[in-house]
């Protein structure tokens, strides 16, 4: 089998490792690809194509026999590249552009939990600021549901469209939502993907990561997994694209979240949508059982990175179940162990950063896995070429020894002004 994937992150190279190991693949090609991809892999051919430029795609396709294209990141998916594809008769894994919206759009996404029952945080929606502002000033007194800690407004800010995981604010007060609404609807901070938000209640209590194959008909969940949003220890600082995970969330009842599962199955049947690729659900779990806070079309990233090593099932099988529409067939099966999987970041990210910084210490990491995820290779050294330019995954028996291990190798490796969270996985020892 020749197997294209797209994509030139941390994810897309945890897939195409985990891919290696699948005794059917003959041949991997990945579009654009990295330094650190094809540095990594012997035998994988990287092609600088634009992940947006599907004609040129299909046509590498065809050149090389590609029997399978695995889509990666969520824009060439909002931007239609399933629907692309199928018009060309090209068997590819990813949901089409109508059902990407889950992830394209948070209010396509709202209001299809709503209109489905799917346990969610309460909001609104507004296409301008002012009307946005003006609803703020109505929350300075006391509402059902409205969490307050001390007097103080606490609520949540989504920009409407795609913004690299950051579109997201959470806010402990009035100013802090309304300068929240100003940098997305007035200062256009994420550009047309602002030019719509959505302002919900804040939910209390700890988020995990549920994601599942689906091709329409079935669903077959993954391990859950506990990502790490913000930037520094303890849930401080502002949210980045993700700073490390860690799997099996054991702390998720899976029995309670197959509700969120059987309604959003229920719901894409009605509505007709030819769902055929990853449903992300993130959710938090409250006392009133586990809500959603957003639907993503794709791997997560970091989470893939902590669930892929885990994973016993051959992955091309459940690509092409999933593309097959028979995903009914298919078992899924882990390790039962844990991974941890933690992010070296440069300085500064997620605000500015430079990039260009000698990494060292790659090779004398032993029992971990290092995904490259922003990183140049020239002349046989590798440079920092991204905010996130590592991920660390260390797999064992017992969650505190693969927290050990996964921190025992991350001191081998070291690049100007690299930070990175030294509390991933914690959580989960808590529970």
């Amino acid at each position: 089998m020749n197997i294209l994937v797209i994509g030139s992150g941390g994810r897309e190279h945890a897939i195409i490792w985990k891919l290696k190991q699948s005794e059917v693949v003959k041949k991997l090609f990945c579009i654009p690809g990295s330094d650190g991809i094809s540095s990594c892999f012997s035998g994988i051919e990287c092609c600088k194509i634009d992940v947006l430029d599907f004609r040129k795609i299909s046509e590498f396709v065809i050149k090389n026999k590609i029997d399978l294209t695995v889509v990666g990141p969520e824009l060439p998916l909002s931007e239609g590249i399933v629907d692309y594809f199928n018009r060309k008769k090209l068997k590819i894994f990813g949901p089409d552009k109508k059902s990407a919206q889950f992830e394209g759009s948070k209010i396509f996404a709202k209001q299809f939990m709503k209109k489905y029952n799917i346990p969610t945080a309460e909001f609104k929606i507004f296409d301008n600021s002012k009307n946005a502002l003006s609803y703020l000033s109505t929350l300075n007194s006391p509402r059902p549901r409205q969490a307050k800690r001390g007097g103080q407004l606490s609520t949540v800010i989504k920009a409407d469209g795609l913004a690299s995981g950051k579109g997201v604010f959470v806010c402990n007060t009035k100013q802090e939502a309304e300068n929240a609404v100003k940098s997305v609807m007035v200062d256009k901070i994420f550009g047309i993907a602002g030019n719509k938000i959505v302002i919900e209640e804040k939910l209390e209590g700890e988020e995990a990561s549920l994601i599942a194959f689906c091709d329409g008909k079935t669903i077959l969940p993954l391990i859950p997994s506990q990502d790490h949003k913000q930037v520094f220890d303890n849930d401080s600082g502002p949210n980045t694209g993700g700073m490390g995970a860690y799997a099996p969330a054991k702390f998720i009842d899976t029995q309670n979240t197959k509700t969120i599962w059987d309604n959003f199955l229920e719901g894409i049947k009605k509505e007709g949508l030819n769902y055929k690729g990853i449903i992300y659900a993130g959710i938090m779990r409250t006392k009133d059982g586990p809500k959603v806070l957003e639907f993503n079309v794709r791997f997560g990233d970091p989470e893939t990175q902590a669930i892929l090593p885990l994973l016993k099932t051959d992955l091309l099988d459940l690509f092409f179940a999933t593309a097959d529409g028979k995903l009914k067939q298919c078992k899924i099966s882990f390790e039962n162990k844990y991974c941890v999987s933690v992010v070296l970041a440069s300085g500064g990210y997620p605000g500015k950063y430079r990039i260009g910084k000698e990494i060292s210490g790659l090779n004398d990491v032993k029992d971990a896995v290092v995904f490259h995820a922003g990183v140049k290779f020239e002349a046989g050294r590798y440079y920092t070429n991204g905010g996130r330019v590592l991920n660390v995954s260390a797999v064992d028996t017992t969650l505190e020894k693969a927290i050990s291990k996964v921190y025992k190798n991350i001191e081998k490796i070291k690049f100007e002004g690299m930070h990175y969270r030294r509390d991933i996985g914690n959580k989960g020892l808590q529970t």
